[in-house]
């Protein structure tokens, strides 16, 4: 019986060392989520889990986006709670436009908001017409107030836009000294990326690869070349845009380049109901093989644009 236990010992120690290592490989490996929701509802139970397990996927930062005056002073308090962790933006989303038309001084409590030090961008604000929760008139007019303000503050914006990309940059055009502006959870065309791009614009992908099947769309942008690495973010939109690594029409060689340590992540902690940021490490890899490099460029590529735009600690 001693003997045996003397001859486990060994092994546990060697198994020790390999987890030493490895854990030591990834918390160098610098990963930064710039979009996940979790004032979400879904991680009111277990957030300091869902934080722990982001950190041991090497997700070192996370930016936990505003999306109403409520959801934004809750992202603040977060950012408090857990410091150079968790930074927060404050928006109000286009779908939650009409609520500052019918309380007006809201707006003066998201003003506070935005000027906190830990709150770094100004959004998710912009248009959608995909949905019709505000009226675009509503939207437009929002939007308009959230870029008076980002010019203000000098923080970078972040654009939220479906179905109206014409007018999204016919209104950006009209303001001056605009601060770098990043178009988050892209899930156009790659001729619509092109007009994003040629002003400069920064494009945040989620996800959604996995579900993009046209020939036009986001794999497409990645393929070519169309979106070089240093206009390039990257986002788990948590706890949506789940990405199915199992999607049939997801390329062989793109399923091949996730590693068995981003699939445990994302297999055992991350469903279609409650994605969560550990799985930000699959996407990247994702990404990767569809831009025919490696995870390391596309990781220290966004990480690096991250630290720099939105002047992350």
């Amino acid at each position: 019986m001693e003997r045996q236990q003397q001859q486990v010992a060994p092994v546990a120690q060697e198994q020790l060392d390999i987890e030493d290592s490895m854990k030591h490989c990834f918390e160098n490996l610098i990963v930064i989520d710039v979009g996940a929701n979790l004032t979400n509802k879904k991680y009111s139970r277990d957030l300091d889990s869902v934080v722990q397990r982001a950190r041991d996927a090497g997700v070192q930062k996370l930016m936990v986006h505003g999306t109403s005056v409520k959801s934004s002073k809750e992202a603040l308090r977060l950012s408090r709670i857990y410091p150079d962790i968790i930074y927060s933006t404050a928006g109000i989303h286009p779908h939650d436009s009409k609520s500052i038309v019918e309380e007006p001084s809201t707006w003066f409590d998201f003003e506070h908001i935005a000027q906190a030090q830990e709150c770094v961008a100004i959004g998710p604000c912009g248009l959608d017409y995909q949905r019709d929760f505000s009226e675009p008139d509503v939207q437009k007019q929002i939007f308009a107030k959230q870029l008076h303000l980002a010019i203000h503050l000098k923080k970078p914006l972040l654009i939220h836009e479906r179905s109206a990309q014409h007018d999204v940059l016919e209104i950006l055009d009209k303001f001056e000294n605009l601060p770098p502006v990043i178009i988050r959870g892209f899930m156009g065309t790659a001729e619509e990326a092109l007009k994003y791009l040629d002003r400069r614009f920064y494009i945040s992908l989620t996800g959604y690869l996995c579900k993009d099947k046209s020939d036009t769309g986001v794999r497409r942008l990645l393929d070519n070349g169309t979106l070089p690495l240093d206009r390039l973010l990257v986002e788990t939109d948590a706890p949506f845009m789940y990405p199915n690594t199992r999607a049939s029409k997801l390329p062989q060689h793109v399923k091949s380049g996730i590693t068995e340590r981003s699939l445990l992540y994302l297999h055992r902690y991350c469903t279609f109901q409650r994605n969560e940021p550990c799985s930000l490490p699959a996407i990247v890899e994702m990404i990767a093989a569809f831009m025919k490099k490696t995870p390391d460029e596309v990781a220290l590529a966004t990480a690096f644009n991250a630290l720099k735009l939105f002047g992350l600690s």
